[in-house]
């Protein structure tokens, strides 16, 4: 389609991203490498470029297969990129969250201080695990 077309307009194109200045902050923020190497938002991309974009703990990459520059319905784009994302990568989005929850029942109030101990006692064993 495009002859030259700039990466944050490209990542825009194929949904990575909401808008094209995300895009560009993203860029100029160092969360997005093309071949290996972090890159301006006006760096121009060719056919079989490597493209790596961090959103927050996860890496995505993608193979440019062609070139757009008007925004694609979903559908279209396989068309555009190669989700070649390793799925250790995806496995970091499915990581269960440690946290613990101690349900009471409504109106009881704040913990009494032999509930707080065993509270305080509960989280302590958990940290000392997590350093083992």
């Amino acid at each position: 389609m495009a002859e030259d077309i700039r990466i944050d307009k490209w990542l825009w194109a194929i949904r990575v991203f909401k808008s094209r200045s995300d895009a560009a902050e993203a860029c100029r923020m160092n969360r997005v490498t093309v071949n290996g190497s972090y890159c301006k938002p006006s760096r121009e991309l060719k056919e079989g470029d490597i493209v790596a974009v961090r959103k927050q703990q996860v890496t995505y990459s993608y193979r440019v297969k062609d070139l757009v520059s008007n925004r694609q319905p979903a559908k279209n784009v396989p068309l555009y990129a190669d989700n070649i994302t390793p799925q250790s990568e995806l496995d970091k989005l499915n990581v269960p969250r440690e946290t613990i929850f101690i349900s009471r029942d409504r109106g009881t109030g704040r913990p009494t201080k032999k509930e707080r101990r065993e509270i305080d006692a509960l989280m302590a064993d958990l940290y000392m695990e997590e350093d083992d």
